[in-house]
């Protein structure tokens, strides 16, 4: 990696100022000072500005359990707090979501800075189940839950969609508490669903995400994910 573009990922530096810097001599590589902006960084560099040690931050894989009333954008809106503003870490605006929850659902987001990972993560082609956790205005009975068991392993249109969901698993934990797992991310699919069965959501909870689940994690609280997690996708 160029030394001005090492200095961009591990400071704030914007490539003309940490060209600036360089050529001012406030640069070591291995304790000599580089005045070369092109100079190459190895792995096994130590790379110093102005007598502190420098690093990049590398690709991120993070888990935050989401709490109501907080949007899934790199921003924060007039209304809400974005998550990103959750976490205590460094250059958060490189972070993307992979999968967003409306701002009225908590649980699982998975947040990272590696593209590839997250398409991974919510593209339909790759069968990633999104497994929410719904409470329902109306209790529904047995015979009503063995519909909506069927209909939604069949997949049905949803209202202004020119195709039909993909099989999602439902299983009712009680009369007005479903588990549902669905296969993509379509625009506020559970709750549609659910509304197209002449129920509604009133409350929705994303509780994993694959074979990741939240475990321990209390909303707003969040950790890096370790490689094994990171794998599963």
């Amino acid at each position: 990696m160029r030394l001005d573009k090492y200095l961009c990922e591990s400071t704030e530096f914007t490539r003309k100022t940490a060209k600036m810097a360089i050529a001012a001599g406030d640069v070591e590589i291995d304790g000599v000072v580089v005045t070369n902006p092109a100079t190459k960084v190895t792995a096994e560099s130590h790379v110093q500005f102005r007598g502190a040690d420098l690093g990049v931050v590398g690709l991120r894989y993070i888990m935050l359990n989401k709490p109501i009333d907080t949007i899934c954008s790199t921003v924060d809106s007039e209304d809400y707090q974005s998550v990103l503003s959750l976490l205590e870490i460094e250059k958060p605006e490189r972070l993307h979501i992979a999968g967003r929850l409306d701002a009225d659902t908590t649980g699982m987001v998975l947040i990272t800075d590696d593209g590839k990972w997250s398409h991974r993560v919510t593209s339909p082609k790759k069968a990633c189940g999104k497994t929410y956790l719904a409470e329902l205005a109306e209790p529904m009975d047995e015979a009503a839950q063995a519909e909506a068991i069927e209909l939604f392993e069949q997949g049905f249109m949803l209202k202004s969609e020119d195709k039909p969901t993909l099989p999602a698993q439902l299983k009712f934990i009680h009369p007005d508490y479903a588990e549902v797992t669905v296969m993509e991310g379509r625009y506020h699919q559970v709750k549609r669903m659910f509304a197209a069965i002449g129920n509604k959501v009133t409350y929705l909870h994303r509780a994993q995400i694959g074979e990741l689940d939240l475990a321990d994690l209390e909303p707003c609280e969040w950790r890096y994910l370790t490689q094994d997690e990171v794998d599963l996708f």
